[in-house]
C-alpha cells in the first residue's frame, strides 16, 4: 500500500497521530530529502519515544528523479507498506507526490492520503479576506515574460490568490505588484508555525515599508481578489471559450480586469 503522509511545515507539534503511526510502521520511506525525513524520525524517537520498525529503507524521490523512478517501478513494490513524505507540508502541493497517486490509480495500487499541515490553507485563513473562492498559484517563474504573464494571471484571476515566493525575490514581487495594481491589498505570512512567525497586511508599498529590507525566511503571499472581476457576471474563462481572435479576447478581458491590453495579449498567447 502507498500512503502520502504530510509533515509539519514548521512546528513539530503539528504532526498527527496517524502520521506518526504510518511513519513508524513503514517498510519503505520515499522522501523528498532522506536527510530531512531521518531528522524528523530522530525527533519523534527522542521527543515522543516512538518505536520505529527496524531496517526501514529510505529512497530519495524528488522533482528531478520522480519520472525516472516511476518508469522503472513495478506494482509489486507496494506489496509492503510504502510511505511518501515531503520535506514539509502536503505531498503534491508544490512538492512531488501527484505522480505517485497517478501511478497507483493506473496500476490498481491501494493508496491513501492523510490530511495535515498546509501553508496554502493556513495563510488563506489567516489573511482575513472574505472572498472565499481561493486559487493556489504556486511559485511564479523566476524572471522574464513568463514571470510577468504568470503574475498578471494571478492578479486578474478573479479569486483570492495564494502565491509562494522566495526571500530572494519577495522585494521584486512587491515592486511588480506596485507597478500593476498599487492599491491591491496583500497579506504576507512569514515562517508559518515557526518560532518567528509573523503576519503583514497592506498594499505592496506599505508592506515594503513594514519589512524595511528584511526579506529573510519562507513566505506565503495572499493577494486580494480583483474587485472589478468579482462584480462581473462574465469571467476570463467565459471569454477564452469564445470563437474570437486573441486580440479581441484580450480587449474584452481588459474590460473586466482593468489589465493593460498588451500585457493581457502576451499572457493569453502563453495560455492558449
Amino acid at each position: 500500500m502507498l500512503s502520502l503522509v504530510p509533515t509539519p511545515i514548521g512546528n513539530i507539534g503539528d504532526i498527527s497521530l496517524r502520521a506518526i503511526e504510518l511513519l513508524s510502521e513503514a517498510d519503505t520511506l520515499l522522501c523528498e530529502d532522506t536527510r530531512v525525513t531521518k531528522k524528523l524520525i530522530h525527533i519523534l524517537k527522542e521527543r515522543y519515544n516512538t518505536v520505529f520498525k527496524e531496517n526501514q529503507t529510505f529512497i530519495s524521490l524528488h522533482s528531478h528523479n520522480e519520472k525516472e523512478f516511476i518508469k522503472d517501478l513495478e506494482p509489486s513494490f507496494f506489496d509492503k507498506n510504502v510511505v511518501y513524505a515531503s520535506d514539509a507540508g502536503m505531498a503534491g502541493i508544490s512538492d512531488p507526490g501527484q505522480i505517485l497517486v497517478k501511478y497507483a490509480q493506473e496500476n490498481n495500487v491501494k493508496y491513501d492520503v492523510l490530511p495535515g499541515a498546509n501553508a496554502v490553507l493556513t495563510a488563506f485563513v489567516a489573511s482575513g479576506f472574505v472572498e472565499t473562492k481561493m486559487l493556489f498559484w504556486g511559485f511564479l517563474p523566476h524572471k522574464g515574460k513568463d514571470r510577468q504573464a504568470s503574475l498578471l494571471g494571478a492578479l486578474n484571476s478573479g479569486f483570492t490568490t495564494v502565491v509562494y515566493e522566495s526571500p530572494h525575490r519577495l522585494e521584486k514581487f512587491l515592486n511588480e505588484i506596485i507597478s500593476e495594481v498599487s492599491e491591491r491589498k496583500i497579506f504576507l505570512a512569514k515562517e508559518l508555525t515557526k518560532k518567528y512567525q509573523k503576519y503583514f497586511f497592506g498594499t505592496a508599498q506599505e508592506l515594503l515599508n513594514q519589512l524595511d529590507g528584511n526579506f529573510r525566511g519562507e513566505w506565503v503571499a495572499v493577494i486580494e481578489a480583483s474587485a472589478s472581476q468579482n462584480i462581473s457576471a462574465i469571467s476570463q474563462n467565459d471569454i477564452l471559450a469564445l470563437d474570437l481572435p486573441k486580440k479581441d479576447k484580450a480587449k474584452l478581458i481588459c474590460k473586466i480586469t482593468g489589465e493593460n491590453t498588451k500585457a493581457c495579449y502576451e499572457r493569453l498567447f502563453k495560455l492558449v
